[in-house]
């Protein structure tokens, strides 16, 4: 009895599983290789008869990764082409998750052997998926794959759009920590990237707001990690870590509570309270591959923008001199330095030897810092309004004059 598969003389998955076929069992010489190969792609007929499309993207991956090695990357990419599309055919959700699982699961197992064509591979499969589920799990996979294959620039721009794919894939808490934590990991092999490894490791942190001590616990180690890569940051000056819970932690952890207190330094405190810490926890500090002239610079500007922000909006150059630990010459320098890295607006009165602050940024913006502008903000309304209340009696008076004037003339 003859069986008839469903398929046409362009569906190409039966010369794939022919090809593949060959080429794994080339070595073994015809009379061992052909009924292999005859049995392999009757089994595929089978599979596509029956409709057993996970068994058949099976048999096909096997395959497939047998000859990875062999084969060039043109031929790969369309070899996985065609078993990517087996998920076209499949319209359960789950169904097409297992999909998902089973294929980039295989893609990754070999992450050190052409790491840059299974991560295209991953994209692609990415793009045929319609399930939210799917796609965060292929994408989650490429993550690994990119970290661990060291092909992290392949990966790094989708970062520009992951607002967008957490709306897509509306996946829980757990998953978010997931993901940025991966991310945050995948940005810190990259030296260029250490700004935006902090900015998800920081989401990372955030997530564990409202959870109990027990859940926060897990985040321990990274919140100790987000304190040193602040502290080392010589470009960022501003955070949010002391509000978040799993920072918080820090404070009273008998391991990590000198960690706790040196971010509290270089948030809320000056170059003194540093070199203090310092001079008590050098072997702390070299621990954690933190070097004293960057920190002392880096608490130099902080000093220099906690001084600024002061009500009256003026700095003595004594005040910064003595604050700053610097000679006279230096303090137009270093004013000069905290303009360029945009923590303060200013101007420099020489002749009476004070800096004149128009904005200053906070390090930390709580409690204190939303009463302060809401002081400010209050103040500019009633400006504004005393403004327009003048203009518009002086615009009365001068109507009043006009019409004066015009009843004299006639």
């Amino acid at each position: 009895m003859t069986t008839v598969v469903p398929t046409s003389e362009e569906d190409p998955v039966l010369p794939v599983v022919r090809f593949t076929a060959d080429l794994s069992w080339a070595d073994a010489g015809p009379e061992v290789a052909e009924p292999q190969v005859t049995s392999l792609c009757m089994e595929a007929q089978e599979c596509m008869v029956m409709g057993r499309w996970l068994d058949l993207a099976s048999l096909m991956l096997t395959s497939a990764e047998l000859v990875f090695p062999k084969v060039s990357d043109k031929d790969l990419e369309c070899i996985f082409t065609v078993i990517c599309n087996l998920a076209s055919k499949l319209e359960n959700p789950d169904d097409e998750l297992e999909m998902a699982k089973l294929i980039s699961t295989k893609i990754s197992q070999q992450p050190n052997d052409k790491p840059a064509m299974r991560l295209k591979i991953l994209f692609n499969l990415y793009n045929l998926l319609e399930g939210p589920d799917s796609r965060f799990f292929v994408y989650m996979q490429a993550l690994n794959l990119a970290l661990n294959g060291k092909v992290i620039d392949h990966i790094v721009p989708s970062f520009k759009k992951i607002d967008s794919f957490l709306k897509e894939w509306n996946i829980g808490v757990k998953d978010q920590r997931n993901l940025f934590l991966t991310i945050a990991n995948v940005l810190k092999e990259n030296k260029s990237s250490g700004k935006d490894s902090f900015k998800f490791l920081t989401k990372y942190l955030e997530t564990f707001s409202g959870e109990d001590s027990y859940v926060i616990g897990e985040a321990k180690e990274e919140a100790v990690r987000a304190v040193i890569e602040f502290v080392k940051a010589p470009d960022t000056f501003r955070c949010d870590l002391l509000d978040m819970p799993a920072v918080g932690q820090l404070e009273k952890d008998a391991k990590y509570a000198l960690v706790y207190q040196l971010l509290k330094i270089f948030l809320t405190q000056r170059l003194d309270a540093y070199l203090e810490f310092q001079a008590a926890n050098s072997t702390l500090m070299k621990s954690y591959g933190l070097v004293h002239e960057d920190c002392i610079t880096k608490m130099r500007l902080m000093s220099l923008v906690d001084l600024g922000s002061n009500e009256s909006g003026q700095i003595p150059y004594a005040l910064i001199k003595d604050t700053l630990r610097i000679n006279d010459d230096e303090v137009e320098l270093w004013i000069v330095k905290a303009i360029t890295a945009k923590l303060i607006d200013c101007k420099m009165d020489q002749m009476n030897q004070v800096v004149i602050v128009s904005r200053c940024t906070e390090r930390i913006f709580g409690q204190h810092q939303w009463h302060s502008l809401r002081l400010k903000l209050a103040t500019w309304r009633g400006n504004v309004a005393s403004l327009i209340s003048t203009i518009q009696a002086n615009k009365a008076v001068e109507e009043g004059s006009q019409a004066m004037q015009g009843m004299a003339i006639r």
